[in-house]
Order: C-alpha cells, then structure tokens, then sequence
C-alpha cells in the first residue's frame, strides 16, 4: 500500500523565531510543534537577518531557507516546494509575499498567524502618546485602559492605514490565527470578518508537573520583556518614573528585577541599585528567574494580544499585577491570579499587599494554576488547531467563494503587484 506523501508546509516568518526573547516566537514555536506532530514536512523561510537567539530549527528537522524580498527567485523556490500551505507569520509577509504563493500556489491554503493586530497596538499607543501630551498625570489612565468599550476600539482603526493593510490580510487569507478572543469579537462585531476566516489559537502550554516555589522561598518584584517591543519599554519607564517609588515608599528595602532582550543603553542608564530598580538584561531561562521571585508587575498602558510574560508567570506560580491591557483576553470568566488595576496608586498598593499578604499570594498562585488548566492547555488547542486546518483544506474551494471579498482582493493584489515587480526587475537591469 502506497503511503500518502507528506503535507507540506512553508512558514514565511517575518523574523527567524527567537522563543526565549518574545512570546510572540514562543507561539510560533508551538503552532510549529503542533505540524510536528502530525508528520507535516515543514521548511521555515524569513527574509530577515539571523538572530543572536534564534532557534536551532533544523534540529527539529525544519529546513531554514532565507529568502529576499522584491526578488523573483521566491518564485523558482516556491514552484519547487509546491507547499499545502503556507502560514505567513504577520500580515506584512502576506503583503510581500501573498500574491507569488497566489500566482504559483493558488490551491495551497493560506493561514495568517497575527501575534497580535498590530492596528490595534498602535492605535493604542498614539491614544497613549495623545494623552501625556495634554496631561502629565501620571497616575490615573483609567480613560486609556478600559478595553471593553470594542465600537471605541472600532473608532480609533479604523481610518488609520495600519488597520486597512491588516484587514486586507485577513480577508486575503483563508484561516487567520487570532490569539486573543477579545480580538475575535472586534473583528467579527465592528470589522465585519466572518467566523470562518478566525480561529482562536492562544499560547498553548503544558501544565506544571512539580509544585512550584512557595511563598517563603521567593523573594523580590520581577518585570520582565522584550525592550525592542513598545508597550513593554512603556511599561518600564512608567514602573521607574510613578510605580516604583510608590512602591519603596512601603517597602524600603523591596528590589526589582527587570529582564528584557536586547536591552538598549537607555534601559541600562535606568539601573539604580540605591533605589533597588536593577536592569538585568536577558534572562536565560525566564521561567527559572520568575519562579524565584514573589511579584510579577506587567503596568501595560497599551498593547494588543495576550501576554506571554503573565503566561509564564502563571507557569511559574507568581501572582501578577497587571492592567486591563495587559490582562485583556487572557482570563475570560475565570479571576485574575493577583490584581488587575487601572492607577499607578492601586498598582502599587496591590503590589505591596501581594507581597506581604502569604495568604492572599497563595490564593493567587492557586488562581494562575487554574486558569493555565482552563485556558492554555497545549493539547486542546493544538488538537483543535489540526482540526481545523484539515476541515479548511478540506472545504476550502467553498470557503474562498463564500469569501467573495477575499478573492477579490487576492486577484487585484496579484495583477497590481506583478506589474510593479516586473517594473522593479526592468529598472534593476537596466541600472
């Protein structure tokens, strides 16, 4: 009996994934895992440079092509893959590369896999910038911070040329990977994408077999993220200008440690022993590092996503203080594992409390187990993800025509962009 080949897959990564500097390569490391497990034949392609900390993908046996953009020799290597499909991780690969799969693939299914709505983050972070410019309040943003309001959210994208790039994508793609729920209902309730098109896929994680570290054998307040990434050098400058002395002021003797990847002269030129705000650059092993400290404090004032340092803090049995930014689409109706506040002043009470309250802490840490059990479990989610993708290829002829929009976008994007590319090709010949 002759075996049936194996599917193929071509991820094109906007980045080579580095799983131990961001969550969002943690999740593209575990969707790849999940192909693993099926036997898929993956091969791993990004037009970027490679990273300080990339993982060793050919280890796991996924070929690692670099590939160029604006360049036709993506089209001989893709005619030679001949891919089932193929996984853009963020819309700008979409953009870039969408319309070769489509003219030299056009039956392999197309998945988006977004981290997060990059229309979203940065509508945020203007509303932020707009705020700090006419108010120098530092404490109170419980104007900024309130996400439930989604025709608000709806308002503030909606005219920005962020959102109609990213909108575009989704519509030209045939599954798009959305890893917040809260950002499924923005989508579908004022965006108007079908159900069909999203799928919700969050960080998918396996639960804890040891007990972790108890109250007693932990000490200090931890931060932890990536500095390149906005919200997260946001939310250290405003732990170091607001929180932090409100902090000492109860605790004089307290310390925070604040890890990050890629840490930039200014985040070093924040470091100040006397005042027990130390900057410890990258973390080897975060969960090792958040397992011994007793607070996890994440003062997001915007963002999008879900977030993976409080996964890892929930993974590590640390309770957290957090925002409804930071918080937003990670507990659903299940309790916060430590404090969800909106001031700099209830932050930093919370904080204080947690960490000196053992019974409080416990009850949280206690919290943190539960909600990775009901929301994060690897093998649902990567279950359901397989599921998924198979009905999508599968049904796919009659997703695409019930996704009228989409092909209509794919089929301008296609005959526009050949145009321009074979401009491009011309002027470079004749330089």
């Amino acid at each position: 009996m002759t075996q049936s080949p194996a599917t193929k897959v071509l991820v094109i990564g906007y980045v080579w994934p580095e799983p131990r500097s961001s969550a969002a390569s943690g999740h593209v490391m575990q969707i790849l895992d999940a192909f693993l497990t099926q036997g898929w034949d993956i091969t791993f392609s990004s037009p970027a440079s490679p990273g300080e900390h990339m993982a060793d993908l050919s280890a796991l046996g996924i070929r690692q092509v670099p590939i160029e953009l604006n360049n036709s020799s993506f089209d001989t290597f893709i005619r030679a893959l001949a891919p089932d499909i193929v996984l853009f991780d963020q819309f700008m690969m979409e953009e870039q590369f969408g319309w070769r799969v489509e003219k030299h693939c056009p039956n392999a299914l197309r998945m988006l896999e977004t981290s997060d709505l990059q229309s979203l983050r940065h509508a945020r972070h203007q509303r932020l910038k707009d705020r700090l410019k006419v108010n120098e309040d530092q404490n109170d943003f419980s104007d900024l911070l309130t996400t439930s309001a989604l025709r608000g959210e709806f308002e503030r994208m909606a005219d920005t040329d962020l959102a109609k790039r990213e909108i575009a994508a989704l519509y030209r793609c045939d599954l798009n990977l959305i890893i917040s729920d809260e950002e499924i209902d923005l989508l579908v309730k004022q965006f108007g994408l079908p159900d069909a098109l999203l799928h919700w896929c969050p960080l998918m994680v396996d639960q804890p077999t040891a007990a972790p570290p108890g109250y007693a054998e932990r000490a200090h307040f931890l931060s932890i993220g990536n500095f390149r990434h906005a919200p997260n050098w946001d939310a250290v400058l405003w732990l170091k200008t607001t929180i932090w002395p409100l902090i000492r002021a109860q605790l004089p003797t307290a310390q925070l440690h604040l890890y990050g990847a890629y840490t930039p002269p200014k985040a070093t030129a924040l470091h100040n022993a006397a005042q027990g705000f130390h900057i410890m650059n990258r973390a080897e092993d975060a969960l090792q590092v958040m397992s011994a400290a007793r607070v996890c404090l994440a003062p997001l004032r915007f963002g999008a996503g879900i977030k993976g340092k409080l996964v890892d803090a929930m993974l590590s049995g640390t309770p957290s203080v957090t925002t409804p930014v930071g918080a937003e689409g990670m507990q659903g109706d299940h309790p916060w594992p430590g404090a969800v506040v909106n001031t700099a002043h209830d932050f930093a009470s919370h904080a204080v409390d947690l960490y000196n309250d053992q019974a409080r802490w416990q009850q949280a840490q206690y919290l943190g187990c539960e909600l990775l059990g009901q929301r994060y479990k690897r093998a649902d989610h990567a279950a359901a993800l397989i599921e998924r993708i198979n009905a999508c290829r599968q049904q796919l002829p009659q997703l695409r025509r019930n996704n009228f929009t989409g092909s209509m976008l794919r089929h301008h994007t296609l005959k526009s962009t050949q145009y321009m590319a074979q401009w491009i090709e011309e002027k470079n010949r004749t330089k």
